[in-house]
């Protein structure tokens, strides 16, 4: 290979560098938030767009939240979402945006029954609040979705459930939905260790249908909420054919469908899995971001 193939391809190379830079965007893996509720500091993971640094302007947020046992940093570790959300803003399928991923702990993102964890004040009251101040974030209802994975979907439907004035859309996949009866009849240490510090502890059979349980049971408030309300945040479900989530899963579209309210609902080949969640989370941004465009 001559000096002229040589200084070609080392420029080629050099190009392909630059161009990946400027399509790569950034990730601050650890950052807090003090929160008076809680009483301790929160930390989150954030991605921003590759424009960010270099733009003026300000962004849609998507707040995407955790499964159970793991934290702010499993969407990034596991789930290479900074991989996605470049590969997916550099084509076109989703709107440059801002990905703000909290620690939740094993809270399910909610208020637990006898006061001791108030994760979901903290989450509306300071959370949202501090993200938007803090970064260039368009902080209005219909730049704002939410979404997540089995906890973080249970999380993602309890918040656009409850608040539907934050959030313009939703996308929980594999999310934590259970029935009366599996609540009801789960195994006790499994209750005792998962939900009995969110519902209440050394409970059997019916006794766990309390009010704790109705007040945060995602079947229960689809039941008692008009289907107008329902009809406020636009929903993309997603569940694997051979998750243990299945049957809530189901449930909730049944229930969405009893009361006409419209939603994408997915069933794919898979399991309880990152496999799963990776290669699902493009198409749950791509639904999330079309909602942020006008009609």
């Amino acid at each position: 290979m001559n000096g002229k193939h040589i200084l070609c391809t080392l420029f080629l190379l050099l190009a392909m560098a630059v161009s990946h830079a400027q399509n790569s965007g950034k990730v601050i893996e650890q950052q807090v938030v003090k929160s008076q509720i809680l009483n301790k500091n929160v930390k989150y993971t954030i991605y921003f767009p590759a424009d960010y640094d270099h733009s003026q302007r300000s962004y849609p947020v998507v707040y995407l939240l955790h499964g159970y046992t793991d934290d702010n940093t499993g969407w990034l570790q596991f789930g290479e979402i900074n991989r996605y959300a470049d590969k997916a803003i550099a084509e076109g399928t989703i709107p440059p945006m801002i990905i703000v991923m909290p620690n939740g702990d094993s809270s399910w993102y909610i208020n637990s029954y006898d006061g001791k964890e108030k994760y979901e004040d903290f989450f509306v009251k300071e959370f949202i609040p501090t993200i938007e101040k803090t970064y260039r974030i368009k902080s209005e209802r219909k730049y704002r979705g939410i979404a997540g994975l089995s906890m973080g979907g249970y999380g993602t439907l309890i918040y656009s459930l409850k608040y539907p004035e934050l959030f313009v859309a939703a996308a929980p996949l594999s999310a934590g939905v259970f029935t009366d009866d599996e609540v009801a009849n789960m195994r006790d240490e499994n209750y005792e260790t998962v939900l009995g510090p969110l519902y209440g502890h050394n409970l059997k059979g019916n006794a766990r249908l309390n009010q704790a349980w109705y007040k945060n049971s995602i079947l229960k408030i689809v039941e008692t909420k008009s289907t107008d309300d329902l009809k406020k945040v636009r929903y993309w479900i997603d569940c694997g054919d051979k998750d243990f989530l299945t049957k809530g899963n189901c449930m909730l579209h049944l229930a969405l469908t009893d009361k006409h309210v419209p939603h994408e609902f997915r069933v794919r080949e898979g399991s309880h899995s990152w496999t799963y969640w990776r290669t699902g989370i493009t198409d749950a941004l791509q639904f999330i971001g079309q909602s942020f465009h006008q009609q």
